[in-house]
């Protein structure tokens, strides 16, 4: 069964325009006109098709991978409601984790709250990428700002006064 991993990653928001998930794993150009690329991965456990959370990394083209880091559901906070509504506890299959099996019509990976993660993510790729994410933010202030103002009216505008 497919992991939904675009879905996954859309659900991160993560701000970088330039980027593609190919098969489970997604990939960006943080800083446009630079080499070094973000890869995104689920990260495996030791059981078969169960993933504990995402690594990380830093790839240059010539030079392969530069860095990476594991985050882990479990130190980001992604599965704690939902292992606290199941009652899974520390140390007990399936705790904060997913696997490749679910209910028809719902991702793995359901119950998920991917704001640890995506706060992680952000202060690990703020190192690699400086500015990455502030030209976003400033950005959407900025579109914000813009569809709000008000625009001339459509009727003023054809009559040509």
């Amino acid at each position: 069964m497919p992991l939904q991993a675009a879905e996954f990653f859309a659900e991160l928001c993560l701000p970088f325009r330039d980027h593609t998930v190919v098969g489970d794993t997604y990939f960006a150009a943080p800083v446009p006109g630079t080499p070094l690329r973000l890869r995104i991965d689920f990260a495996g456990t030791i059981h078969a098709d169960t993933y504990g959370g995402l690594r990380v990394a830093v790839v240059h083209p010539d030079r392969g991978e530069t860095d990476a880091v594991v985050l882990s559901f479990l130190d980001h906070g992604t599965f704690h409601r939902r292992d606290e509504a199941t009652d899974r506890r520390p140390n007990s299959k399936g705790y904060a984790t997913f696997d490749k099996y679910h209910l028809s019509g719902r991702p793995p990976w359901d119950g998920a709250v991917t704001t640890g993660l995506r706060d992680a993510i952000e202060k690990y790729t703020t190192v690699w990428f400086p500015g990455a994410w502030t030209a976003r933010r400033q950005g959407r202030a900025i579109d914000r700002t813009v569809h709000r103002a008000p625009g001339p009216t459509v009727a003023n505008a054809a009559r040509g006064r």
